[in-house]
C-alpha cells in the first residue's frame, strides 16, 4: 500500500445560500455528513444530472459531501485557460491541497486522514461543469470565452469528491496523509 503526503493549503465553505462559491475559513469539524452549514452537508441527498439511473430528485446517499483541489491542477487550468490564477473558491472547494498534483486521479476508496483523526474516503473525480466557467468568466471579464472553454480545460483537473468517515477537526496547515487504495488489493 503506498502512503503519501500532502498540505491543506485551504478549508473551504459554501455557507451562502445562493452559490456554490466557497470562502475561506481556518478550520472546520467535518462530521458525518460534512461539514455543517456548508451547501453539500447531508448524509443524503436528491439525484440530480450526475445520477441519471435514478429519477430526478430521488433521495440517495450523498457522496459528494466534500470538494476537494489540488493548488498544481487549479495552476494547471489556470494555464489551460491562459489566466494568472484559478481560484478554489471558484470551483467550490472545500479544501486546497498542495504536493499532490494528480489529485484528480487519485482511486476511489482512497483514504485522506489528518492529525486530528478525522478521515475522508475519495468517492472519484469532480467532472467539470459549466457554472464554475461561469463564475471564473466574470472573474476575468476581460479575457473572451473562458466559460465555454473551462470545462475542456479543467478535464481530469477537477479534483475529487468524498464523504466524511470518521469525524474531526481539519485545519488549515495540516499535513494529510493519503492511503492510495489499489484494487488489486483493496482497502476495506
Amino acid at each position: 500500500m503506498k502512503i503519501i503526503e500532502a498540505k491543506t493549503e485551504a478549508v473551504l465553505i459554501a455557507d451562502q445560500p445562493e452559490t456554490f462559491v466557497t470562502r475561506r475559513i481556518p478550520e472546520a469539524y467535518f462530521e458525518m455528513g460534512g461539514i455543517p452549514g456548508d451547501r453539500h452537508f447531508g448524509i443524503t441527498r436528491p439525484a440530480d444530472s450526475r445520477q441519471p439511473m435514478y429519477p430526478r430528485g430521488t433521495k440517495i446517499f450523498n457522496r459528494r459531501q466534500i470538494t476537494i483541489l489540488s493548488a498544481e491542477e487549479c495552476e494547471e487550468i489556470a494555464d489551460r485557460l491562459g489566466i494568472e490564477e484559478v481560484l478554489p473558491e471558484w470551483l467550490g472547494a472545500n479544501l486546497l491541497l498542495k504536493g499532490i498534483p494528480a489529485l484528480t486521479s487519485l482511486t476511489m476508496g482512497s483514504r485522506l486522514l489528518f492529525p486530528s483523526g478525522a478521515g475522508l474516503i475519495c468517492q472519484g473525480e469532480n467532472l467539470p461543469c459549466r457554472l464554475p466557467g461561469e463564475v471564473i468568466q466574470k472573474m476575468n471579464s476581460h479575457h473572451p470565452k473562458l466559460a465555454a472553454n473551462f470545462v475542456k480545460a479543467a478535464d481530469r483537473r477537477r479534483g475529487i469528491v468524498c464523504l466524511v468517515e470518521r469525524p474531526g477537526i481539519v485545519r488549515q496547515g495540516d499535513t494529510v496523509r493519503i492511503w492510495v487504495n489499489d484494487f488489486a488489493r483493496p482497502l476495506q
